[in-house]
């Protein structure tokens, strides 16, 4: 059930599912750790979230940043089943 981690790149811009208190529901990423730095579209405030709190509190990406293309082009390689898998076969 669950899909592994959130995958944030640096200068992605996302929606969050209630307004800052200037109004803006947009953020850019600013750090990536265990903690998430967000900067307000609005107000320019900086803000640290866990990741868990901002998967929960995340409602879209408006756009991804630019080494999240590649990011996510390896991952899921990764994770894609191999084309012609090597299996070894039984001696008989």
């Amino acid at each position: 059930m669950t899909e592994g981690p959130l995958l944030v790149c640096l200068e992605d811009v996302v929606r969050l599912r209630k307004p800052h208190p200037c109004g803006s529901y947009e953020w850019t990423v600013v750090r990536l750790g265990a903690d998430i730095g967000l900067r307000c579209h609005g107000c320019n405030h900086r803000v640290m979230l866990s990741r868990r709190t901002l998967t929960k509190r995340l409602k879209a990406f408006v756009r991804r940043g630019p080494d999240c293309d590649s990011a996510t082009a390896a991952s899921e390689r990764a994770l894609a089943p191999a084309a012609n898998p090597a299996t070894p076969r039984a001696s008989t």
